[in-house]
């Protein structure tokens, strides 16, 4: 059966934060934000390691997954790990384990779908070291029954900015701990078709992220791709291309949606779930109405 679950990835639903320069954990508290979720169809939601930690101060993994559960919902996505490849000694690797047990106690302790990594911080190194980097990590996951890691392709990546790159770096891990996240708006952005998506086995897709956006690239592209995606459907990128295409390779998981946006967190949280939940529907060819259940 072809999925059409829609889930709330963090940054889209977080409210007014400030990415990456000050502030980035969300004023909208876990309850108010998995209300709403269940409210507009979603069946998950997305929570960021600032976010976390801040959650965390006031409540257990055991409060959050039960306010989670309660409310109806299935499909958690944590995110992010940095810094997973440097090597040991190196005080950035110390920070990343640090952060990386944090993450994969949320992930059991939560049930959460996957866990996305990647490189957003631009820290360059060999192929060599990024392939047998992932496949340590995915080990470690796998003894620690964590879910799958899910790198995230983007073009700000130094080291693999392609998907001939990503799918190499998890090539040598085990197929089923981990794999490939694919966000719409780094496959614009890239130049990727969806018929270049073809090449992905489907065994490595784990996760997929629908974002919206111009194929002209504004000046700054950091700022652009945290401040101006627009919602599925609302810009030029082929997502019913993509959407198609996935899904022919065999994607069943959920939709997640990352649109960062100022226009989007501005808006009051009952606006933000509806347009994301109502625009990501149109885009899926399904038509998830408020309060509708799913199966």
């Amino acid at each position: 059966m072809t999925s059409s679950d829609v889930l709330g990835s963090y940054w889209t639903v977080a409210g007014p934060v400030e990415i990456g320069t000050g502030r980035e954990w969300s004023l909208f508290d876990w309850p108010e934000r998995c209300a709403q979720a269940a409210r507009v169809g979603m069946t998950g939601l997305g929570l960021w390691h600032t976010d976390l930690e801040h959650l965390l101060e006031s409540r257990t993994m055991a409060e959050l997954r039960t306010i989670f559960v309660d409310a109806g919902l299935r499909d958690l996505e944590i995110e992010f790990l940095n810094d997973w490849f440097v090597e040991e000694g190196d005080d950035r690797r110390t920070a990343s384990d640090a952060q990386r047990d944090l993450l994969f106690t949320a992930a059991v302790e939560l049930g959460a779908h996957h866990v996305k990594l990647g490189n957003l911080r631009r820290t360059p190194a060999s192929m060599a070291q990024l392939t047998d980097g992932f496949a340590a990590l995915c080990a470690d996951a796998a003894g620690r029954g964590v879910p799958p890691m899910a790198y995230e392709l983007m073009p700000f990546d130094v080291n693999a900015p392609s998907l001939a790159g990503v799918l190499e770096i998890v090539s040598a891990s085990d197929p089923a701990h981990g794999g490939i996240a694919i966000d719409t708006w780094h496959l614009g952005k890239l130049g990727i078709t969806a018929e270049d998506l073809r090449v992905i086995p489907p065994e490595r897709l784990v996760h997929v992220e629908l974002s919206d956006g111009t194929v002209a690239n504004m000046p700054d592209h950091s700022h652009e791709t945290t401040r101006h995606r627009r919602l599925p459907g609302e810009g030029e990128f082929d997502i019913p291309g993509y959407v198609a295409v996935l899904r022919e390779l065999g994607y069943d998981g959920p939709w997640g949606v990352e649109v960062l946006s100022d226009a989007l967190r501005a808006l009051p949280i009952d606006e933000i779930f509806q347009r994301t939940t109502d625009t990501t529907s149109a885009a899926l060819g399904t038509g998830v109405a408020a309060g509708q259940e799913r199966p």
